[in-house]
C-alpha cells in the first residue's frame, strides 16, 4: 500500500522554533500588534497546499504570519490584564509535553505524566496551605475550575437533600439557589449556565464600592431561602482585588448548610506570601476553591486547578468510566476522576516544572514584588492632581481615571486619551473598562520581570502625559 504522508524529522522544525523562540522576547519592543484584521487574514489564508511543505518552512511562515499580530503580555510593560508572562521554564517543558505528546487521562496511559500531576497537586495544597485531603483537578484555568468546583456542589447538595442527580438527573431535581455578588466575575455566571442554572436561581448581593459581598445582606438573601444553597465568594476581584469576608461567609454557610465556592482566579496566591497572606483569612473554611495557573504562577497557557475539600463529592461529579478504560486499584492518579476531560494535554509536567523552578520562595519573593510595585504606583500617582484611584491597593491592581473637574463625561473621555497615550510608543499596553458607570483605567501588574525600576518609569510617564493631556 502507498503511504501517503511520511511525517518529517523532529529536529529541523524543532531547531528553527527554538532558534527564534531563545530571542522572541527580548527583541518584542512592540507591545501592540502592527497588522491589521485584514492583512493578517491575507497572511494566514489562501487554500490549503494540495502537498505538505518542509517542516521549517512551514515554522518560517507561521512566524512571518503570527508575529505582526502578537500580543507582548510576556514583557513588563503588559498592563491591561491579568495574563502571566509564561515562565521560561514552564515553557521548556511545555515544550516537552509537546514532543512527549502524552494523554494525561488515566495512569496507565502516562504513568509519568500522571506521577508529575500527582505531586504537583500536593506541592499546590501545601503552598496555599488548603485542606491537604482536599482532590485537586488540573484543568485549562479558572473558569473550567469553577465549573467543576461548582458541579461538586450542585451534586453533594442534591444528594444531602436525598436526591440521586446521576441516576435522574437535573430536570426534576430541587431547586438550587445561587448568591454571588452583583459584581461577580462573568465567568462565574457562564459556569453556572453550563450547569444548568438560569438567571431565576441566582440571587444577586449587594457589593461596596470595592466589590466585596456586603455581608448582612447576603446573610437576609440566604435566611429568606429554603432548600440547597451555593454561596459563591471573591478572592481577588478583577477590578480592585478585594477580598470577601471569608469568615463571615463560613459561618453562613455552616448555619444554613450551604456549600461555599470561592473564585479565586488570582487572589487565592496571596496566601503563598507572609505579606498578603491575612487577606485571605479564612479562605480554608470553604468547600471549594478555582483559582489560574496561568495568571500569577506564570504557568505557560494554559492552567487552571479546581480544589475541592470533598474529594469524594469531587470524583461523583467528574468521574469518567468505561470497560475499555482501565481503574486498577495499584495504578496512581487518574485524571478521569477529577476533571471534564478525557483527552487532554498532560499539563502536570509544566504546573511540576514551573513550581520547581520558582519554589515556596520564588513564589512568595513574586507576590510581594508585585504588591509592592502596586503601592509603590499608587503612592507616585496620589500626589498627583485629578488623577483617582479608585480601589484600596492591597494587592497587584489598580484601577485609575482622570478627571480635570469637567464632570464624568470629560473625565471618562480624559481617561480614554490616557489609555491612547501611554499605548503610544508601544511600550505599554494598557486598556480601559467600564467600572461602577465610569471608564477606568485598569493597571495589573503581573509579569515576572516587572519591578520597582519599571513602576518608576511607569509612574514618570503618567505624570508628564497627565500634564499635557489636561491642558
Amino acid at each position: 500500500m502507498k503511504q501517503v504522508h511520511s511525517f518529517p524529522t523532529l529536529a529541523g522544525p524543532l531547531a528553527a522554533a527554538s532558534a527564534y523562540a531563545t530571542g522572541y522576547r527580548e527583541s518584542k519592543t512592540n507591545l501592540h500588534p502592527t497588522a491589521t484584521l485584514a492583512q493578517l487574514r491575507n497572511s494566514f489564508g489562501g487554500d490549503l497546499p494540495a502537498k505538505g511543505q518542509p517542516g521549517e518552512q512551514v515554522i518560517a511562515d507561521l512566524i512571518k504570519a503570527a508575529e505582526p499580530g502578537l500580543v507582548g503580555n510576556t514583557q513588563p510593560g503588559f498592563h491591561a490584564w491579568v495574563m502571566g508572562s509564561s515562565h521560561p521554564v514552564g515553557v521548556a517543558a511545555d515544550w516537552l509535553t509537546s514532543v512527549w505528546g502524552q494523554n494525561a487521562a488515566l495512569y496507565q496511559g502516562s504513568p509519568a505524566a500522571a506521577t508529575a500531576e500527582e505531586t504537583a497537586c500536593d506541592w499546590l495544597l501545601d503552598i496555599l496551605d488548603l485542606p491537604r485531603e482536599a482532590s485537586v483537578g488540573i484543568t485549562t484555568g479558572a473558569t473550567m475550575a469553577g465549573f467543576i468546583g461548582l458541579a461538586a456542589a450542585r451534586d453533594e447538595l442534591l444528594r444531602r437533600a436525598g436526591y440521586d442527580f446521576a441516576e435522574t438527573g437535573l430536570q426534576y431535581a430541587p431547586p438550587v439557589t445561587v448568591f454571588v455578588a452583583e459584581d461577580t466575575h462573568a465567568s462565574n455566571l457562564a459556569a453556572l449556565r453550563y450547569l444548568g442554572f438560569g438567571t431565576n436561581n441566582i440571587v444577586a448581593v449587594a457589593c461596596d464600592d470595592q466589590g466585596r459581598m456586603i455581608t448582612d445582606d447576603i446573610a437576609r438573601h440566604v435566611a429568606r431561602v429554603s432548600g440547597p444553597r451555593i454561596i459563591v465568594a471573591t478572592a481577588g476581584h478583577i477590578n480592585s482585588g478585594a477580598f470577601d469576608d471569608f469568615h463571615a461567609l463560613a459561618d453562613l454557610a455552616e448555619r444554613h448548610g450551604a456549600w461555599l465556592h470561592v473564585d479565586a482566579a488570582f487572589g487565592l496566591w496571596a496566601r503563598a506570601s507572609v505579606s498578603t497572606r491575612s487577606l485571605t483569612n479564612g479562605i480554608d473554611r470553604a468547600d471549594s476553591w478555582s483559582t489560574d495557573g496561568h495568571k500569577w504562577l506564570q504557568i505557560p497557557f494554559d492552567a487552571g486547578f479546581a480544589i475541592v475539600r470533598d474529594s469524594q463529592a469531587h470524583r461523583r461529579a467528574m468521574n469518567i468510566t468505561a470497560g475499555y478504560l482501565p481503574d486498577d486499584p495499584d495504578d496512581g492518579r487518574n485524571a478521569t476522576h477529577f476533571n471534564t476531560e478525557l483527552s487532554r494535554r498532560a499539563r502536570g509536567f509544566t504546573v511540576w516544572a514551573t513550581l520547581k523552578a520558582l519554589g515556596r520562595e520564588g513564589i512568595a519573593d513574586m507576590i510581594r514584588n508585585h504588591c509592592d510595585c502596586a503601592s509603590l504606583l499608587a503612592h507616585k500617582l496620589r500626589r498627583l492632581p485629578g488623577i483617582r484611584i479608585h480601589n484600596d491597593v492591597m494587592l497587584n491592581q489598580l484601577i485609575l481615571s482622570f478627571d480635570r473637574g469637567r464632570g464624568d463625561a470629560d473625565a471618562n473621555r480624559m481617561t480614554q486619551a490616557m489609555e491612547a497615550a501611554l499605548n503610544a510608543d508601544g511600550q505599554h499596553f494598557f486598556r480601559t473598562a467600564t467600572w461602577q458607570e465610569r471608564c477606568v483605567l485598569r493597571v495589573s501588574i503581573i509579569s515576572v520581570d516587572t519591578g520597582p525600576e519599571h513602576i518608576q518609569t511607569l509612574a514618570q510617564k503618567i505624570e508628564a502625559l497627565w500634564h499635557d493631556i489636561r491642558r
